[in-house]
């Protein structure tokens, strides 16, 4: 279940609240009884290591044949004008 920030207009008070994606927004303020507006947060929703995207899922098959994208030490491709990474 996501967790919502709410702040309040009247006393500044920034809250969380636990809500389901069909729960109604929270309106009033439990401290003052101010009106509350949603905030926009940083997702905690991360793609860290190799994963998906260099397991092939990303539709770039230059990346593949390119030694600069893979991670070797090669200071760029041999094919530099025709490489679609342009790492060269």
């Amino acid at each position: 279940m996501p967790i919502y920030e709410y702040q309040c207009e009247a006393c500044q008070d920034v809250i969380e609240a636990q809500q389901s994606l069909t729960d109604k927004p929270l309106t009033t303020c439990p401290a003052c009884t101010g009106s509350l507006k949603k905030l926009i947060s940083r997702s905690s929703f991360q793609l860290k290591g190799g994963g998906w995207y260099s397991d092939g899922y990303s539709g770039n098959s230059a990346s593949a044949s390119c030694p600069a994208a893979s991670g070797d030490a090669a200071p760029a491709c041999a094919a530099k004008e025709s490489c679609a990474c342009k790492c060269g």
